[in-house]
């Protein structure tokens, strides 16, 4: 399994608002700046990030986006799949996956619980972890 730069961007920009949106809205130019990221492809994330709800959105002047919940309440795990999709590490354990070997595979259970391991770990840090540090 591989994060891709959307993946990692999005967790970026969810981290940056966290820190900078307490009370105002902070703008597309300004988080791309700090993130050093295009413009056009961070709008892509943003659209994908507000599409999950996670985001407010005010136009005009003082613009821009911040959190629509507190840091606390958001995970690394949320954040990663409403960009990456599913996180498993093998198709078989995805909501699509229709394994007919399920039964007998001798590895099953090895990625099943190498899915448990990546899900415990990315649900259980909060956007708020990142801001403590």
């Amino acid at each position: 399994m591989k994060i891709s730069t959307k993946g990692r961007y999005a967790l970026r920009v969810m981290i940056d608002l966290a820190i900078h949106s307490k009370e105002d809205f902070v703008s597309v130019k300004d988080i791309a700046t700090r993130q050093e990221i295009s413009n056009k492809y961070l709008e892509q994330i943003i659209a994908m990030l507000n599409k999950a709800g996670y985001l407010e959105t005010a136009r005009g002047n003082n613009g821009g986006y911040k959190l629509a919940r507190k840091p606390e309440g958001y995970t690394v795990g949320e954040i990663l799949r409403a960009t990456e999709g599913d996180l498993a590490p093998t198709f078989c354990l995805t909501d699509d996956g229709k394994c007919s070997r399920k039964e007998n595979c001798k590895t099953y259970a090895f990625w099943e619980g190498l899915d448990n391991v990546i899900r415990e770990y990315v649900d259980g840090k909060t956007l708020a972890d990142f801001i403590k540090e």
